[in-house]
């Protein structure tokens, strides 16, 4: 595979600003050229600006309107400002605009916040998963995560409080955004007085009008087409593939950094691993640089991270230096950083793929689509197509869907087939999901929702970690399995303290370590952390990141709230790691999984071949009983599953999993 950079050519004073205001930081870096201008005049300045009466006329007439806009036409920062402006946000009125990803909501709002002249969280506010930085009585421009808007159809079906909501980025077709569309398309036939926003890129804007007007006339929506500010772009390739794309990207930068002028440069990556290897070989290379040269400041970007390292990416590089931002996808679009000249991308994307018929979940390397290779080039300007798949499969395609169907049904779509997908998602993945909700006892044999359905429908956690905390009443350990909870939902808890050697860090982490496997491990360590640490040097002595523990803490305390609403008591297990493993397999029943001699593991469903991930406390140890359950699948070059822990083979009986073993004899 090919490896890309783009650069682009000389703009006039002050394009940097223009093309890039869309989606800019809380600490956005202004051009010296424009840092006499108002903060008005700067938004006058944008394409969006010249459509302004176009687009809230449109809003007028219309229900919908699928606005069209390349990166830097301001279409995210400026549009939810004009409605406020034209008097949408009156008497109590909120406007909402979602985003795919939580560090484009945060950043997003930070900026917008600063536009309007308030203080973040004041009139502008953000909410994303276990965060909530919004004012309910004041908030008048709220961004958040497409996610968290349709975990609020769910408690008010019509949403009433807000007057129009914008979906933003809707091209990448994640599953929550398409099931808010079809939720809001049902909305609007009981409230056509809520207005409709979509925001897509050029390839989906007449599939998203056909699929609004289809049923309700030519009258409910319209396409705005908006221009964007692009400037020239220079694509260079690889004369031959790279045997390690990592490696090779990281000598692509030194050799931007070596050779060419000043700008940033930024790096697509497929995953944390990737990142945290080409961060390494650029610090290899680091100690060679030259006196002369413009000192390289090589930074981390990926949902790993908290906010606040996140958003380190935006601040602007200092004097003599130049930034190296090595990121995932989440870079790709709505979070433009400013000052970025150069883009190198490996041509691959990690994404999530369901296989239906083992109902095994995976995290799969693949290659970046056309769509995506555009985005990414437009972070500096713009490219043309290459011969790549169009666009990327839409995630309700390839995507588990036991919890978007529980929530569904949470909403009253008890009939499934007569909802209005935009993308139908496979017959058979709608199949298992309703088995595994059966099995699980969250749906009735009427199909209906049980009560534990309609409870679990509500937290804000997969299906299988909340049906642990319902078990954990009957197996009384209710206090470990929220910690635990709490602990898988953040990620890169272990780390490597800077200059610290790799064997002293595993050191430190097998003080915590559990024979039983990688949850109790996980346990132990928050335990420790609430008892001996709430700092961040103990944790720099211990191993362990203090921002993932931090989140942890707060999480925990999140769920603790539905616990206590649900009524689940809170008890502890006092150490019998017997019952609190048994309580885990009431979440992790469809993942489990049988030792083998070869020292990998076959997956119950579907017999897969699998390889505990070296992070793993069992990485080097064979399992007592010779089964375990793992809390997620990745694919790389082989299959290899993370957080792991030991259990009986009988329990995943009791479990559910017996209906799996059946089926494969039917079959």
């Amino acid at each position: 595979m090919s490896l890309q950079f783009w650069k682009p050519g000389t703009s006039a004073p002050g394009s940097s600003l223009d093309r890039e205001t869309d989606d800019l930081s809380i600490q956005p870096a202004v051009p010296s050229a424009v840092q006499g201008l108002s903060i008005q005049s700067q938004r006058e300045r944008l394409p969006i600006f010249k459509h302004r009466d176009k687009l809230l006329y449109a809003i007028e007439k219309h229900g919908v309107i699928i606005v069209v806009g390349q990166t830097g036409s301001g279409k995210t920062t400026q549009l939810p400002q004009y409605l406020m402006e034209s008097g949408w946000a009156a008497n109590g009125q909120v406007i909402a605009c979602t985003q795919p990803r939580r560090v484009a909501a945060t950043s997003v709002a930070g900026r917008v916040a600063a536009e309007v002249g308030s203080i973040l969280g004041d009139e502008v506010g953000y909410t994303i998963r276990f965060e909530d930085v919004s004012d309910k009585e004041g908030t008048r421009i709220l961004y958040m995560t497409d996610g968290m808007l349709f975990r609020e159809t769910l408690l008010d079906p019509l949403l009433t409080r807000y007057s129009v909501i914008m979906i933003d980025e809707a091209h990448e077709r994640s599953v929550y955004t398409d099931l808010l569309l079809g939720v809001l398309k049902k909305i609007r036939r009981k409230r056509p007085s809520l207005r409709l926003i979509v925001s897509s890129a050029t390839l989906d804007a007449t599939s998203f009008l056909e699929y609004f007007t289809a049923s309700a006339g030519h009258e409910e929506a319209t396409i705005v087409s908006l221009e964007g500010r692009m400037y020239p772009v220079e694509v260079a390739y690889l004369k031959e593939p790279a045997p390690d794309y990592v490696k090779k990207a990281a000598e692509v930068a030194w050799n931007i950094n070596l050779q060419q002028g000043p700008g940033d440069i930024l790096i697509f990556l497929t995953g944390r691993e990737d990142i945290e290897r080409c961060l390494e070989e650029l610090s290899d290379l680091l100690p060679t640089l030259p006196r002369t040269a413009t000192r390289l400041v090589p930074l981390a970007l990926h949902a790993g991270l908290s906010t606040d390292e996140q958003l380190r990416v935006f601040d602007p590089a200092e004097r003599g230096s130049r930034k190296v931002i090595i990121s995932t996808n989440i870079a790709e679009a709505s979070v433009t950083i400013e000052g970025i000249k150069f883009v190198v991308d490996c041509g691959f994307v990690k994404i999530r793929v369901y296989n239906p018929t083992t109902a095994l979940a995976s995290l799969a390397t693949v290659p970046t689509s056309v769509a995506s290779a555009t985005q990414r080039a437009g972070r500096a300007g713009r490219t043309s197509p290459g011969t790549l798949p169009l666009s990327t499969p839409p995630e309700i395609t390839r995507t588990d869907m036991t919890t978007p169907i529980l929530q569904l049904k949470s909403l009253g779509i008890d009939d499934l087939m007569k909802f209005e997908w935009v993308s139908a998602p496979p017959a058979e993945s709608v199949l298992r999901a309703l088995e595994g909700l059966a099995a699980a006892g969250m749906i009735g044999e009427d199909g209906r929702l049980t009560v534990m359905g309609e409870q679990v429908a509500e937290c804000p956690v997969e299906v299988g970690v909340a049906r642990m905390l319902f078990h954990s009443k009957e197996l009384k350990c209710g206090e470990e399995i929220l910690t635990i909870a709490a602990m898988t939902s953040v990620q890169d808890v272990f780390i490597i303290p800077d200059g610290a050697p790799g064997a002293l860090a595993e050191l430190e982490r097998r003080k915590f370590t559990a024979e039983e496997g990688d949850h109790i491990t996980l346990l132990n360590a928050y335990n420790a952390f609430v008892r001996y640490g709430h700092s961040s040097g103990w944790c720099k002595s211990h191993a362990l990141s203090f921002r993932a523990m931090s989140r942890a803490v707060s999480i925990r305390a999140q769920l603790k709230k539905y616990m206590q609403r649900f009524n689940l008591p809170l008890e502890s297990c006092e150490g019998d790691a017997k019952r609190l493993r048994r309580c885990l397999v009431s979440g992790y029943w469809r993942n489990g999984a049988r030792w083998v001699a070869d020292g990998t593991y076959r997956s119950v469903r579907g017999n897969r071949t699998l390889h505990v991930h070296p992070t793993s406390v069992l990485f080097t140890r064979k399992p007592r009983s010779g089964w375990v359950v793992f809390h997620e699948m990745e694919e790389t070059k082989k299959t290899q599953i993370r957080i792991i822990t030991e259990v009986e083979s009988d329990w995943l009986v009791d479990h559910g999993q017996h209906q799996y073993r059946d089926k494969n004899r039917e079959d």
